[in-house]
C-alpha cells in the first residue's frame, strides 16, 4: 500500500537535521542507549 510505504520512509529513512542528521527511528535508539 502506497501509506506504508511513506510511513516507512518517513520513520526510517528520512534523515532530519534536527535530529543530528539522523531518521526518526535512528533517533529514538540513539537517545535509549545514551539513557
Amino acid at each position: 500500500m502506497e501509506s506504508d510505504n511513506y510511513i516507512d520512509f518517513y520513520n526510517h529513512k528520512r534523515i532530519n537535521a534536527k535530529l543530528k542528521g539522523m531518521s526518526p527511528v535512528q533517533y529514538r535508539t540513539h537517545i535509549q542507549i545514551a539513557a
